[in-house]
């Protein structure tokens, strides 16, 4: 994989010389592509020891690549025509999703087993992991990472962030559950085992703030394990007075513990989310 990385860096290097045409240079990047589609590599992780994010900047500058290198084409399957610089993906049987009428995902999108895809969107570079749940309407935007055991309610969008390469993607963690209509977006992370109510909006310019204790715990982050609400808190301008929003953490659930859906909706419902 080094020497696959050493070339798309080349290839990055002299990339405002690359035309559809160059199927050498094509070759290399499809490689590293397929790498993606395949799970065997990943635009970006968590590091267990910093809990830093680590983007794989080489994998960014492959997709970029690609549409640089194809042209575009017409796309036909069934009564629906695209026209596209890149294929969708295929072979979900064999590779243990469930994908219904209206669902898609971009090739070099990665849908580990048990993803159900409703009708849905996945873009190139997003990892999906073990038996996640993308509802209907709902969107994971390039090089997002969603863990296992999540469930995208109907509508969510997770923002995609492709450029510029060094930036961080959205993050969501294992076992999170997403609330309709909650916006996810520009690298904004979420922990591990956390539920967002619906029409969260998270963003790094958004103050993620302990209800308890007025603390504010860091923008654009939840904290693992926290049920979050969307809120919004007085600013005074040269204009006037405004509400600007913020996610406001009313509970920590308990480590290992799975979610209790009646506790959670009484959580909820005591602060107006429910």
């Amino acid at each position: 994989m080094a020497d696959l990385q050493a070339r798309i860096e080349e290839l990055w290097e002299r990339a405002g010389e690359l035309t559809p045409g160059d199927v050498d240079a094509l070759g290399v990047v499809t490689e590293a592509i397929e790498l993606l589609d395949r799970g065997e590599a990943r635009v970006a992780e968590v590091d267990p020891a910093s809990d830093e994010v680590v983007v794989h900047l080489w994998l960014k500058y492959a997709i970029l690549l690609l549409f640089r290198l194809r042209a575009l084409e017409t796309i036909e399957l069934g009564p629906f025509e695209f026209a596209d610089k890149l294929p969708l993906k295929s072979g979900y049987a064999s590779a243990g999703v469930r994908a219904v009428p209206g669902a898609s995902a971009r090739w070099g999108s990665f849908l580990d087993r048990g993803v159900i895809l409703m009708p849905s969107y996945v873009n190139i570079g997003a990892r999906v992991g073990a038996e996640t749940m993308v509802d209907t309407w709902a969107t994971v935007g390039s090089c997002a990472q969603i863990g296992a055991r999540v469930h995208l309610a109907g509508g969510v969008g997770i923002g995609g962030v492709l450029e510029p390469p060094q930036s961080a993607p959205v993050i969501v963690g294992d076992d999170c559950s997403i609330g309709s209509r909650c916006m996810i977006t520009q690298g904004a992370r979420v922990g591990e085992g956390s539920v967002l109510a619906e029409g969260v909006i998270l963003n790094p310019g958004i103050p993620v703030i302990d209800a308890g204790t007025g603390e504010e715990l860091g923008r654009g982050e939840v904290p693992p394990r926290s049920v979050v609400v969307g809120a919004s808190r007085r600013r005074q301008y040269p204009g006037g007075e405004f509400f600007l929003p913020c996610a406001l953490v009313i509970k920590r659930l308990e480590e290992g513990r799975r979610h209790d859906k009646a506790v959670l909706e009484a959580a909820l419902r005591d602060h107006g989310a429910g």
